[in-house]
């Protein structure tokens, strides 16, 4: 069948999407919108699957794929996450995003969604702290320094403005070169603790990005203080069985990517042992954002946020470059058809 009119798709580098330069607070709200979305069951979301070449130790591609109704867009991301790239000089996670008219399921634009996928993490970590943190939390404890963990702690301290942040990892030119980065962009002091629990102890906020080969339990439930938030989402789990006991919410961002019998993910032996199920899982982070569920009730709830990565958060920041790009004139027209 021919088609009388050539179609175009745009593609945006990963130079366009640097001079395009989304803000924070654009940022934030993209990925908000799409939660939002997401909580009144106008998207459609499927599990993640996996590609693993080798082993998973090594590392593994994800495949990630959904709609998001009101911005009238379905995308599917691929991204490789591998921990050696760094002996390469490349990041550890790079990906790319592929956008759909899902009316019709034609292409719409391919994007470089590696700076999205740190971004869209970050702003996921961020808005579970918006509703589930203490409104007045002014410590940070942060483990991870892997590219998603620089947007975790930036946006985290734009919703925040903390007195103090900590930053842990295992490599001490990874964290020191984390740290160092982020007290030149937020112009406060970032302090490097030299293991976990001084890290984590009497933090308001603890985030756990860890890099693990395999599950090891780092992360002690009596580090955590009450009514702190936790938000634990490595590969591998790092934290003890005895987390979610100290529990008074639990929420995460999709159940269907958290339930029994899929791999991965940092509270993989919670849910196989029956510590979080469905039934005293709280809510879906999308539910609190649409009003549909309460989010934090008192400053003395101890809650945790876990989260899988979200393709509704890819296509709600890939939907925001492409109306930042088209209003700038930046990124190429590819002929499709």
């Amino acid at each position: 069948m021919s088609v009388k009119q050539p179609v175009h798709i745009t593609f945006l580098n990963g130079e366009a999407v640097a001079r395009l330069a989304l803000t924070d607070d654009e940022i934030l709200a993209a990925v908000e919108d799409a939660l939002r979305a997401q909580g009144n069951q106008q998207t459609v979301i499927e599990p993640r699957v996996h590609l693993v070449p080798e082993n998973s130790a090594k590392g593994h591609f994800n495949v990630l794929r959904g709609v998001v109704k009101p911005l009238g867009l379905a995308g599917v991301k691929v991204v490789g996450d591998f921990v050696d790239n760094f002996q390469r000089g490349l990041p550890s996670e790079m990906a790319v995003l592929n956008l759909f008219d899902p009316e019709t399921g034609m292409p719409k634009a391919i994007l470089d969604a590696t700076a999205i996928t740190d971004m869209r993490t970050g702003a996921i970590t961020a808005l579970g702290a918006k509703h589930l943190a203490r409104r007045n939390a002014k410590v940070l404890g942060h483990i991870g320094a892997r590219g998603t963990a620089y947007w975790n702690v930036r946006l985290l301290d734009r919703l925040f403005d903390f007195d103090e942040i900590r930053v842990h990892s295992r490599r001490p030119e990874s964290r020191d070169t984390f740290a160092a980065r982020l007290s030149a962009d937020l112009g406060k002091k970032v302090s490097v603790t030299a293991d976990w629990e001084s890290c984590v102890r009497g933090a308001d906020i603890v985030v756990e990005a860890s890099r693990l080969p395999r599950p090891q339990p780092l992360l002690k439930t009596d580090w955590i203080e009450r009514g702190a938030l936790v938000v634990p989402y490595g590969t591998m789990s790092a934290v003890e069985l005895s987390l979610t006991d100290i529990m008074d919410k639990m929420v995460v961002d999709d159940w269907g990517q958290c339930r029994k019998g899929l791999p991965f993910g940092a509270l993989r032996p919670h849910v196989d042992s029956d510590r979080l199920t469905e039934q005293n899982l709280h809510a879906e982070l999308g539910q609190i954002v649409a009003g549909l569920k309460p989010g934090r009730e008192s400053d003395a709830e101890t809650n945790l946020f876990w989260h899988r990565g979200l393709s509704l958060s890819d296509i709600a920041l890939g939907h925001a470059l492409l109306a930042k790009a088209a209003r700038l004139g930046i990124g190429q027209s590819l002929r499709f058809i």
